[in-house]
């Protein structure tokens, strides 16, 4: 090559290099703003799911003190039961609301200022749970526990909102990740938080419930210093000048002006659209397919026996020898192995992409109910069998957190344009916080009707939702949101048609 070809092209490709690097590690404010949005979004929903468990004991020994106080009489096993049940449940509740108002929230005061508003929740249930001893109310407790899962609902729509706007199309699901990561990383702590050690004995219980204020105190410290969601200030608000500065400090100044242009390619295509509401999905013809797929999949997120393993998870740590009082510390490990698993997936995810991760869980995931079944049924044959159902237990927990437990809300946000995404999330968390109710509600008669043959179910349940991944889901790795629309509009007509016989033909390419 002449050398003056060499001159002219060396500076653009040590550029273009240098730029690749730089999409390879984000920025650091990027990864503040992460760290801010999720230590007091879904950080607090894995908290507040684990945390309960450890002081189950001491919770039900004040009700049954407190009743005793009240009416001078001790309450009866089926009343403690009612009792503790509606402290349990009502997280659910809280989540299912918090849930349908997070996608409104979300477009009327911002991605960030809910997050930031959401913390109230939070506080108040911190104040309640904690003054509930005190105050000889379990009444308090059950309170706060709804207000826990307001908190979650909202934060489980809107972080993942404002993680899939703030990042750049190269860094989109290694930063989406980050909502599986923190939900992994709350239930690790909670499950630390409960050991005897820290605050599980039971004079320590009102303070372990009351430290959830604790990651909302943190959010409302650090949040503020970052900026609102650049596609929010530009296509909802249409505030350019906010957009390109939020751009700059979240993307630095080299970057920013690529990521401006999509936001702005996005924006021409919405023109005269408005912000959509939840109902106005289903009339939607061209939002079929995404809409199926997200209510499938977060359908699925509860219902591919996750909890089932987690139910069985104390009977297989029994069965292989392991002391009553060491088996906290077992339940421990199995949160760690959750919480690398998603460390794992978000460094897999930009490489590997979206499709394989999710829809190899789900197939991994298949082959564990097999043989976890099997496990199961033999386990008075050999002394050996036990461990094998330890090992289906970690396989299983890998993975899920390998594919479904994180891409999920991933594709939540990848399916849908700017004024659709709101109202996705909105539906996507009211159907996973609905599937998580139902299968609380049956999973106990399931268990009961098949005993071990229940994973035959999940089993069902996940190589079913693996071949409509296969044929059904487009991979969205590196594809702005613009391009991820534009293949469902054209691959929706090769679903659509059929061959010589009326057969419908599935093309693999969507």
């Amino acid at each position: 090559m002449p050398k003056q070809y060499v001159d002219e092209y060396e500076p653009l490709l040590i550029k273009g290099i240098k730029d690749k690097r730089r999409l390879q590690l984000p920025n650091k404010s990027l990864l503040l703003a992460m760290f801010a949005a999720c230590v007091g979004g879904t950080f607090q929903y894995g908290y507040n799911v684990s945390v309960i468990n450890a002081p189950t004991m001491y919770v039900q020994n004040f009700i049954n003190l407190t009743w005793m106080q009240r009416y001078q009489t001790n309450i009866s096993q089926d009343g403690l039961t009612l009792l503790w049940s509606t402290i349990v449940s009502m997280f659910t509740l809280g989540g299912l609301i918090g849930a349908s108002i997070g996608g409104t929230l979300s477009v009327k005061l911002g991605r960030k200022g809910t997050l930031l508003a959401n913390n109230t929740f939070s506080l108040m249930a911190a104040l309640l749970m904690g003054l509930s001893s005190t105050a000889g109310s379990f009444e308090l407790l059950i309170i706060g526990r709804l207000l826990s899962g307001i908190n979650a609902g909202i934060a489980l729509c809107v972080q993942p909102l404002y993680l899939g706007e703030i990042a750049p199309t190269a860094l989109r699901g290694a930063m989406g990740m980050g909502t599986s990561v923190f939900i992994t990383g709350g239930i690790l702590t909670g499950q630390v938080m409960g050991l005897k050690e820290i605050l599980g004995k039971e004079e320590y219980w009102p303070i372990l419930l009351s430290t959830t204020c604790i990651p909302a105190a943190l959010q409302l410290l650090i949040l503020p210093w970052f900026p609102e969601s650049p596609r929010y200030l530009l296509i909802d608000k249409g505030d350019e000048e906010a957009c390109k500065k939020a751009l700059r400090q979240l993307h630095g100044l080299v970057d920013c002006d690529g990521a401006l242009e999509d936001i702005e390619k996005e924006r021409s295509n919405l023109v005269g659209v408005h912000a959509k509401k939840p109902w106005e999905l289903f009339s939607d013809r061209s939002l079929r397919w995404q809409l199926l797929t997200i209510i499938l999949l977060n359908a699925a997120q509860q219902l591919n026996g996750i909890n089932a393993i987690y139910f069985y998870a104390d009977y297989v740590f029994r069965q292989s020898g392991i002391p009553m009082d060491k088996i906290p510390y077992a339940t421990v490990g199995t949160g760690a192995c959750e919480c690398i698993t998603a460390l794992t997936c978000g460094l897999l995810i930009e490489s590997l992409g979206r499709k394989v991760l999710i829809m190899g869980g789900y197939v991994l995931m298949s082959i564990c109910c097999v043989f976890f079944t099997l496990t199961l049924t033999f386990q008075g044959y050999s002394p050996v069998f036990p461990y094998l159902s330890m090992v289906c237990v970690f396989a299983f927990i890998l993975s899920f957190g390998l594919g479904p437990g994180g891409v999920t809300n991933i594709l939540t946000t990848e399916l849908f344009m700017q004024t659709a995404r709101p109202a996705a999330f909105t539906i996507a968390g009211s159907v996973n916080w609905l599937s998580f109710f139902f299968i609380s509600l049956v999973f106990p008669f399931i268990v009961i009707g098949l005993q071990q043959y229940c994973f035959l179910v999940f089993l069902a349940v996940c190589s079913l939702v693996a071949t409509y991944i296969f044929f059904c889901i487009p991979e969205t790795k590196n594809k702005t949101f613009v391009e991820i629309q534009n293949e469902f509009q054209s691959s929706k007509n090769k679903l659509s048609r059929s061959d010589g016989a009326g057969t419908i033909l599935l093309s693999t390419s969507i």
